[in-house]
């Protein structure tokens, strides 16, 4: 995996989960474009303060950041009737779904054959579920989804501890209106 010529497209759910993914995919010798596209967010505040961190973040870390349209409606289609499922549940496989499918389009028009994302790195997120979504989008689009856990060897302390450094904003909840902690 250590070659200078790749690049890679990093889904990015926020800063506070993407700093760790993009500090080791940087080591790793990846060229990193970070793919910001999450219309799970709510509200639009919420967004734009989310969005904000992660600029600080890329600018930190030297690498470049694609912002994505901010497009809540195709969010609230995809969750249609799945509004009261736990958080874990089917709601939230369509979400990522949602989100990796438009990270591997984005992928796919760029001329870049591998994607990933930093969701992966929340102790709240399912690995392997995250990592079968990825693999079956990936092979639709002819890509490759780098299954790489983050959270091991201590990423999601890294993260954190990269998060505070660039005082990054820090949310209370994964993002959907659905998720918020009441």
């Amino acid at each position: 995996m250590n070659n200078q010529t790749k690049t890679i497209v990093l889904h990015a759910c926020c800063a506070i989960c993407s700093g760790y993914p993009v500090s080791y995919l940087k080591d790793t010798g990846y060229q990193i474009v970070v793919y910001f596209y999450n219309p799970n967010i709510y509200p639009l505040d919420e967004y734009q303060r989310r969005l904000e961190a992660e600029r600080t973040l890329c600018k930190a870390f030297d690498v470049e950041l694609v912002e994505a349209l901010y497009d809540p409606e195709s969010f609230y289609q995809t969750a249609q009737g799945l509004e009261n499922e736990p958080e874990k549940g089917a709601r939230c496989d369509r979400c990522f779904e949602l989100r990796l499918r438009k990270t591997a389009e984005f992928a796919k028009q760029s001329g870049i054959k591998e994607f990933t994302t930093s969701i992966v790195i929340s102790p709240h997120k399912n690995f392997n579920k995250l990592t079968e979504i990825g693999q079956k989008i990936a092979s639709e689009y002819d890509l490759i989804y780098q299954a790489i856990d983050f959270k091991k060897k201590d990423g999601f302390l890294k993260t954190n501890k990269i998060s505070r450094e660039l005082n990054l904003y820090r949310q209370n909840y994964c993002g959907c209106e659905f998720s918020i902690r009441k």
